[in-house]
């Protein structure tokens, strides 16, 4: 199932701070609050985009932080959390869920909330309430990570399709290099191109003497286009004229499900990305792509209080 929102998590949050016989850490509470939830160790073990984070642990802070800014929990001890008065009164109603609608009866948390709004964006109180993300502030960033990164990659794919057939040969051969085939090196891969290339677009060297060998065709194809499984078997049976095992078919429209049945079906290993897949990678190896900005996301950091 999927993890909750983390105002899902408040209410079932809150009863096992309350069951502790101590203060507790939020890493001690995952496993057990998954168990209540009925979350698989694969949906507890999913991690955020950052891969920094658990994102069951990530929602799991911030419903914890929410509710010790209402005043529900506090820490009476570094990293650990127990039920307040006003806690353990909220849980006596037998609410059916407490979320940021809830906390927002209480002054404390929606001071916070004001303050912490206004120095974002200038809002009232009032737009506070009105527009409560369902997000934790990490999953707003990435989310919005997502969508500035998906309008690149159509983008990307637009240029991509209007570059001439060499150019196209040479962007796959610069892609593979700066992902680490060749061992980076620029002197290690080349395209190809014309006539007596032998059916490939481009090789690279995987080690100096050229033992180790991939093999690239690459075809700049417009969109709505579809390579099919004769073009897979003839760079197949041109791997084999060259003694390669290794081939990496790129094109900047799609394969049919024949041709991916072919490249499967190969004695070779025939790797095939189609312009979705081109484009994603384009932009996680910044070719053709720039990092306009850099985030730091901050923390708090308890050794220096402990100093």
């Amino acid at each position: 199932m999927a993890v909750p929102d983390y105002q899902s998590l408040m209410l079932p949050l809150l009863r096992r701070i309350a069951a502790a016989p101590q203060p507790v850490s939020i890493v001690d509470l995952v496993q057990p609050l998954g168990k209540d939830l009925g979350l698989s160790d694969e949906d507890i073990a999913e991690r955020l985009p950052s891969g920094r984070f658990g994102r069951f642990y990530n929602r799991m802070h911030w419903a914890k932080l929410y509710m010790q800014r209402a005043g529900l929990l506090d820490a009476p001890q570094r990293g650990r959390f127990q039920i307040t008065d006003r806690g353990r009164s909220i849980l006596s109603g037998n609410p059916p869920r407490i979320d940021n609608t809830t906390l927002s009866r209480f002054p404390e948390f929606s001071a916070w909330r004001e303050a912490d709004s206004a120095t974002d964006s200038g809002a009232s109180g009032q737009d506070v309430q009105s527009t409560v993300p369902k997000e934790t502030p990490e999953e707003r960033i990435f989310s919005a990570i997502r969508e500035l990164e998906a309008g690149l990659r159509g983008d990307l794919l637009d240029r991509v399709r209007r570059m001439s057939p060499g150019g196209f040969e040479a962007l796959i051969v610069r892609l593979l290099t700066a992902m680490g085939y060749g061992k980076g090196q620029k002197d290690l891969a080349k395209a190809l191109g014309g006539t007596g290339d032998g059916g490939m677009d481009g090789v690279i060297n995987q080690d100096p003497l050229g033992l180790d060998q991939v093999y690239v065709q690459a075809k700049r194809w417009r969109d709505g286009s579809t390579v099919g499984s004769k073009e897979i078997r003839d760079f197949i049976g041109a791997l084999n004229i060259h003694r390669a095992n290794k081939g990496v078919f790129v094109t900047s429209s799609n394969f049919s499900a024949e041709a991916e049945k072919a490249a499967k079906g190969a004695t070779v290993h025939v790797v095939l990305i189609d312009g979705n897949g081109l484009a994603e990678l384009m932009v996680q190896h910044e070719v053709g792509a720039l990092a306009r900005d850099v985030i730091k996301i901050k923390e708090l950091d308890e050794g220096f209080f402990e100093a």
